[in-house]
């Protein structure tokens, strides 16, 4: 049995290492196909030599057009460095939310957070509210988005559980709430407004800049800080609530903090880019049906994933529909709906019906 439990442990740590690597060697692809991608073509090789260069590094040659360097540096790359922000954010608050409410389905945009957040930052645009110069936008979106999050939680609570079901459908109605918000808000801005509303109904990274960056860095960071710190309780946690509390876990702290936590990385999120759906789904699930349940690798498995697949996504938001940039929302939704079904249809079966 000692021989057998070994070898598992030296099994699933040989299969993280070996995913963490692949995970980071295609984020580090992605972004160099990113940089080299675009009106003005400039060659991989380039591209990851301008990048070494910045770090003091001169072994590749430098971008041999004139504008090639100021073009990654001043469009490319800050719309690269914000995707693989927002995705690893959105990546681990759905992990947090999987893990604090208990389920498979708990996602930020399936539950209305996403929308939530949406209207507070529609909220300042339409009003101009400028009272927290210019992190207002992102403060309104954290602050309805806790909003919708606390709504969520105690509406699918029933007898010290969380329903599914109740999730879900709490979800529909705080989304449908939103919508209805975002279209009163739509009818009452200027021109430039609904502009803007339309931007994050849609979701894109289009205008991103390094100001950005400074802004929504230290944010995902905080809340992908607050994830490892809580790893261990989330692991208990899933053994059950009575058994997380006698092994010393105050769940309701706990849940409450990371509600916190899944409402900072989302409003950050919707603040700089819109909607964006089902990242918070999807690579959760993909990450733990690779690692297991532990949540500490997890974090960092969502993190790298989220940051992939929405650099990906951004780069077939550019690319799919020539001189065009689709809104990387409806990408993300294209992938994220039929995973969905297939995950609703997978839950009930193995719950033997909702009734």
């Amino acid at each position: 049995m000692t021989v057998s439990s070994s070898a598992t442990t030296s099994r699933r740590a040989t299969t993280k290492t070996i995913l963490f690597a692949a995970l980071a060697v295609a984020l580090l692809v992605s972004i160099v196909l990113s940089g080299s991608t675009g009106q003005l073509g400039i060659p991989p090789l380039e591209v990851l030599g301008s990048l070494l260069h910045r770090v003091g590094i001169d072994w590749l040659p430098l971008p041999s057009h004139p504008m090639g360097d100021q073009t990654l540096w001043t469009v490319r790359f800050p719309r690269v460095a914000i995707a693989a922000l927002i995705g690893a954010g959105l990546a681990v608050a759905g992990l947090l939310m999987q893990a604090i409410f208990g389920n498979p389905l708990a996602e930020p945009g399936v539950i209305g957070i996403s929308s939530g957040a949406a209207v507070g930052a529609g909220l300042a645009i339409v009003f101009g509210v400028t009272v927290f110069g210019e992190w207002t936008t992102a403060v309104f979106a954290f602050a309805a988005g806790l909003g919708a999050t606390l709504l969520v939680y105690a509406m699918s609570r029933a007898e010290g559980r969380t329903e599914v079901v109740t999730l879900v459908l709490t979800g529909i109605a705080v989304n449908a709430i939103a919508g209805a918000g975002i279209a009163l808000l739509t009818f009452l801005g200027d021109t430039q407004s609904r502009e803007q509303i339309v931007f994050w109904q849609l979701g894109s990274l289009a205008g991103s800049r390094w100001s950005q960056v400074a802004i929504i860095a230290p944010v995902i960071a905080v809340g992908l800080l607050s994830a490892y710190f809580a790893a261990r309780k989330l692991d208990l946690l899933s053994l059950g609530e009575r058994n997380a509390r006698h092994l010393g876990v105050n769940v309701e702290v706990l849940r409450i903090s990371m509600i916190f936590v899944v409402a900072l990385l989302t409003g950050a999120a919707v603040a700089f880019a819109g909607i964006i759906s089902f990242v918070g789904l999807v690579i959760p699930h993909l990450m733990r049906m690779i690692l297991g349940p532990a949540h500490l690798p997890l974090v960092t498995a969502s993190a790298l994933g989220g940051a992939l697949l929405l650099t990906l996504a951004d780069l077939a938001a550019r690319t799919v529909v020539p001189n065009a940039d689709m809104p990387i929302g409806m990408l993300t939704a294209l992938v994220g709906g039929p995973f969905f079904f297939w995950l609703l249809r997978r839950t009930r079966k193995r719950s033997g019906g909702w009734g």
